[in-house]
């Protein structure tokens, strides 16, 4: 994870957005030498949001608590063409 100031961040805003966007680096912007906020491709949040379904899926089928009918985010995905 690359680590920038804001005001350094600040002049170079654009880059890091391409970088975030493109190589799916990390950017964390720092205020005071703390990370005040990061800059994430929305394909790794994407990502995540499907391991997080999936997680959740399998935990509840583990359960035995899940609902008729019920699909995995990831076969909705791939279903609608959105997922290989």
């Amino acid at each position: 994870m690359t680590e920038i100031t804001i005001s350094a961040a600040r002049s170079q805003l654009g880059d890091l957005v391409r970088r975030a966007a493109h190589s799916r680096e990390t950017i964390a912007i720092t205020d005071h030498g703390h990370v005040a906020a990061l800059l994430v491709s929305p394909q790794v949040i994407e990502d995540l949001e499907d391991a997080l379904a999936v997680a959740d899926y399998q935990r509840r089928k583990a359960e035995g608590t899940l609902g008729e009918g019920a699909i995995p985010h990831e076969e909705v995905g791939r279903i609608l063409g959105l997922r290989p």
